[in-house]
């Protein structure tokens, strides 16, 4: 599904990332571990199109992304949940959900994918027209989570999804 090979990726003049190769299988659970610093966000960025790799390369579902844009990335089925939530704060709940499938155009499907994360997460139902600014922030990585989904992707990157959640949740 996913293959990075030998990928360099840096900020300016720091390098984050040296030779990171990787291997993602359809239907396999990935977890990249490491300490503070180590390169697990700069590695879901750069798959995100979000930093571009200075080497190596990238190839998803046969496809080359190495240096596809973020929109791009999303097209071809991968969403990345980012670390610290990063909701739309003046929006509601039901409009940072539809901001996740704002690729998409099939109206009734994203009504029952809404109504599918409304399901899976009852607390974002009772706020769905509350600015999402106002939620907490573990309600606000729900809604992180929920919006990701929205855009049905094939593979899903969550960078700290358990952030801010209660540990029943």
């Amino acid at each position: 599904m996913l293959e990075i090979q030998d990928m360099v990726c840096g900020y300016g003049q720091i390098t984050a990332l040296r030779g990171v190769t990787l291997s993602v299988k359809a239907g396999q659970l990935v977890a990249l571990i490491g300490a503070n610093g180590a390169g697990k966000s700069t590695t879901l960025r750069a798959i995100s199109g979000l930093v571009p790799p200075r080497s190596g390369s990238m190839i998803f579902e046969g496809e080359d992304i190495t240096s596809a844009s973020p929109q791009k990335v999303l097209t071809k089925g991968i969403a990345h949940c980012p670390e610290g939530r990063r909701v739309f704060p003046h929006m509601t709940v039901a409009e940072n959900l539809d901001m996740g499938a704002y690729l998409r155009s099939d109206t009734s499907e994203i009504n029952a994918d809404r109504d599918r994360i409304y399901g899976e997460f009852p607390r974002l139902a009772e706020r769905r027209k509350q600015a999402a600014g106002t939620l907490s922030g573990g309600e606000q990585q729900m809604l992180a989570i929920g919006r990701a989904l929205m855009s049905r992707p094939r593979l899903v990157m969550f960078d700290e999804p358990s952030l801010g959640l209660a540990p029943n949740i």
